[in-house]
Formats: structure tokens, C-alpha cells, sequence
């Protein structure tokens, strides 16, 4: 059976026989480099990664056992399929290996015809895993934008039916990402920080106001100030928005993504005193992802032009909101705020 690929075996044997033996049932149908030590083998992958590896047990310097520790324990090296030549017959080294994560053994002294019939078929099973695998990951990435742009559709439509708040959720979504990037530089509650996808973290803040998809039009639109049986219902958007975020997330793949989202959305009108709503929780008690948006939210309400106010400027509403440092709003946050408050107004610079 002569046939070609661009697939590359590597042999490493300590016995010059066995090498010969094996290039020989090989090297007609693949390329093959033989190699007389594992330690030599770790010099040559540094250039060269092989799409199978077939490694004695028994070898001097380091034993298959050994290598095949090694290789799993690298990542640019863990997915390459080894088999062990061996000619040992015992339950207890097969287990091992297997174990270990061989994924055969050719028993020694092979047929050349065994030996190219078991690595065609294993390179073969290996291709088909990796086009299945990239089929998978393609369809996951299609149904994730998808869902994406649905999840971002719908704060749009939020958006867009409230007319006191054109490009909000980008402000916003921007001052997330300023204030956030300058926590992490300064290491504030960088232990919360790092154990969260920041970049997923920041696009999910576009999702804050999604519970007012369930606030009237007469409520949402009122040019006046909201009566108290108003704003109560107005207030209903954060535990509106969590519901609606919880049933996305129900029927889809992005959990991690929605999670952050419903933090961002139920809990980015609490205040550090414990005055806010709709849990009226205090201090640290508020996750993170609330105490930031509502540096965000409250800074982009006070530039903003409403029907009931003049936009304030930037450095009247950073005064407001320090103000309000240790009411309101987190301490330590109010402190990276205040440094980077030039970037905030650099997002809608005056008479925007």
C-alpha cells in the first residue's frame, strides 16, 4: 500500500535496528525523522511538531513514561497522538499508558504492514476529530455572534424608545471600560478583577437598561418629573432587566457573558448607604459590577440634556458625584474616578 501525505512521524528508539525497521515501513507514505533518545526528541519538537510520535518505553536518560509526562504537560505539545513501542506484554504498563494518555502500542518486533495500517488509521481518526472539532467550535462562534447580535439588538430597541437617552449604552459602555482598565492598573478589588473575563465584562454593561423594555412609553417619555406611583414602576426596570437577562440566558450558550449582564442590570441603581434600589443593599455588599455602572450611569444622566434639565458639565458632574463619595457611590472607586475623569469627559467632549 504506497500512498503520500505531509505528515510528519517522528521515531524515537534507542535501538538503531528498530529505527531502521520503522523508517523503512514508513517512509514511503510519510515523512519520518528517527531519533535515538527522548532528550533529543524535546531538542527537535522546539522546531518541529510532528503529527504522531511513536516512542519506545524502555529507552535510557528518560523512559517513554517519562517523555509522554512531559509532552502532556506542555500545551503546544499535549494534542500530539503518541504510541508506545514496547515489547513488554503487561495489563499493569498498558494501564499506565493509557492512562497517561498514549493512545496505542505496537508491540515489538512489528510487520512493517501492522505498523503502517495502525498509523494511517490513527492519523486518520486524528484529522477527523480535528475537522469535527473546527466544524464545532465554527458553528459555537456562528451561534454566539447570533445570539450577540440579538442580546445588542434588543438594548438598541431599549434605546431607541427612550428619547431623552441617544448613545447612552455606548457612553456608558465606554466609561465602564476607562474606569475599569484604571482599577486593574491600580490594583484596586483586582482579586474580583482577575477572576472575571474583562472584556466580556465590558461588553455585557450595554445590557444595564434592558429592563426598561417593560416601562411603559407614557412613563419612559414623560417630559416632567415621574409621580412616586411612576418611579416606583420606573425602578422596577433593574429587577425587569435581571428577569428578562435570566431567560435569555436559559436558552443560550453565554452564561458567563449573561451573568455579568444581570449583575450590571438588577444592581446598578443601589447606593454604598444602603438608600438604593431595588435591594437597598450597602457597601460591598453590592457586586462589583453595580458599584462601577453606577459611576457610568449616574456621570452620562448628568452631562446629558433631559427635558427637565440642562446637561451639567463634566467637571460639575465629577464635583456631584464626589460629593456623593461614601453615599452614594464606593470610595475607592470615586478615587480612580476622580484621576481619570479627563478621559470620561474626552468620551462626549462639551457642546456634544
Amino acid at each position: 500500500m504506497i500512498f503520500f501525505t505531509d505528515k510528519t512521524i517522528f521515531i524515537v528508539d534507542d535501538s538503531d535496528t528498530n529505527l531502521k525497521k520503522a523508517r523503512e515501513a514508513l517512509k514511503d507514505n510519510y515523512r519520518v525523522m528517527t531519533l535515538p533518545s527522548a532528550v533529543k526528541m524535546f531538542a527537535l519538537l522546539e522546531k518541529v511538531k510532528p503529527d504522531l510520535i511513536l516512542l519506545d518505553i524502555e529507552m535510557p536518560e528518560m523512559d517513554g513514561f517519562e517523555a509522554l509526562t512531559q509532552l502532556k504537560g506542555n500545551a503546544a505539545q499535549a494534542n500530539i497522538p503518541v504510541v508506545f513501542l514496547t515489547s513488554m506484554s503487561d495489563p499493569a504498563v498498558e494501564a499506565r499508558g493509557f492512562e497517561l494518555g498514549v493512545i496505542d502500542f505496537i508491540t515489538k518486533p512489528f510487520s512493517a504492514p501492522v505498523l503502517l495500517n495502525r498509523i494511517k488509521t490513527h492519523l486518520d481518526i486524528d484529522e477527523l476529530i480535528k475537522e469535527r472539532t473546527e466544524q464545532l467550535l465554527q458553528k459555537t462562534i456562528q451561534l454566539e455572534n447570533l445570539q450577540g447580535a440579538i442580546i445588542f439588538s434588543f438594548a438598541d430597541m431599549v434605546e431607541n424608545r427612550d428619547s431623552t437617552t441617544g448613545g447612552h449604552i455606548e457612553r456608558t459602555t465606554k466609561y465602564i471600560e476607562i474606569l475599569t482598565n484604571a482599577m486593574i492598573e491600580r490594583g484596586i478589588y483586582v482579586s474580583e478583577l482577575t477572576a472575571l473575563d474583562i472584556e466580556l465584562m465590558i461588553s455585557s454593561a450595554r445590557l444595564h437598561d434592558l429592563g426598561k423594555i417593560c416601562i411603559s412609553d407614557m412613563i419612559l417619555n414623560k417630559p416632567g418629573k415621574l409621580t412616586d406611583e411612576e418611579f416606583t414602576l420606573m425602578k422596577t426596570h433593574t429587577t425587569e432587566g435581571e428577569r428578562v437577562i435570566n431567560d435569555i440566558a436559559l436558552r443560550t450558550v453565554n452564561i458567563d457573558y449573561l451573568q455579568n449582564a444581570m449583575l450590571f442590570a438588577g444592581y446598578h441603581h443601589e447606593r454604598w448607604d444602603g438608600r438604593g434600589y431595588p435591594r437597598g443593599l450597602t457597601g460591598t455588599e453590592i457586586p462589583l459590577q453595580g458599584r462601577i455602572m453606577a459611576f457610568a450611569d449616574v456621570y452620562d444622566a448628568l452631562i446629558s440634556p433631559r427635558p427637565y434639565k440642562d446637561p451639567y458639565t463634566g467637571e460639575e458632574s465629577v464635583k456631584i458625584i464626589m460629593e456623593g463619595s461614601g453615599t452614594q457611590f464606593d470610595p475607592v472607586i470615586a478615587d480612580v474616578f476622580y484621576d481619570v475623569r479627563e478621559r470620561f469627559f474626552e468620551v462626549l467632549p462639551p457642546g456634544k
